[in-house]
């Protein structure tokens, strides 16, 4: 009886048991804090470009095609191309923009980008999935709809 109560008091195997222990939940904390930090990547990424494509879309101006540099893309076009290279590590969907505008003295927002001296709004719905399940379960469907908008005056010429 005195040998089994040694044993079971005994220090050895007690490192194995701590590290088995204490490696699981490291391992979880780590992962929950890349999953919040590409969260806020994505969503300062897609502020920065709406914030950069709405600047582009209030000039008018219209990039050329790069499948046919000879041909100029549509206004609309023009300002998801400019989203896309405000962020490059995102990929985003045609059907994930919406452009509105405001008419000078209107009082709500129409569809369409709009005209010279009208109020532009470009507006991002994006679909953010989290990179490892530990954010799923508290997350609707398992993924986060991020929302950014901008809005700004056309200029009173287009280019």
């Amino acid at each position: 009886m005195h040998n089994a109560v040694r044993r079971l008091g005994g220090s050895n195997g007690s490192n194995l048991l701590e590290a088995a222990i204490i490696t699981p939940l490291l391992l979880i904390l780590t992962l929950g804090l890349v999953d919040f930090a590409s969260m806020f990547y994505v969503y300062l990424a897609l502020e920065n470009g709406v914030s950069l494509a709405t600047r582009y879309a209030v000039t008018g101006n219209q990039m050329a095609d790069p499948n046919n540099p000879s041909q100029l893309l549509s206004h609309d076009d023009s300002i998801k191309a400019a989203m896309r290279q405000a962020t490059p590590a995102l990929t985003i969907a045609d059907a994930d923009f919406t452009f509105n505008h405001m008419p000078m003295g209107g009082s709500g927002w129409l569809g369409g980008s709009g005209g010279p001296g009208d109020i532009a709004k470009v507006t991002i719905d994006y679909v953010w999935v989290p990179l490892t399940p530990i954010l799923r379960p508290f997350l609707t469907n398992g993924q986060l709809m991020v929302e950014v908008a901008s809005a700004m005056k056309n200029e009173s010429k287009f280019q």
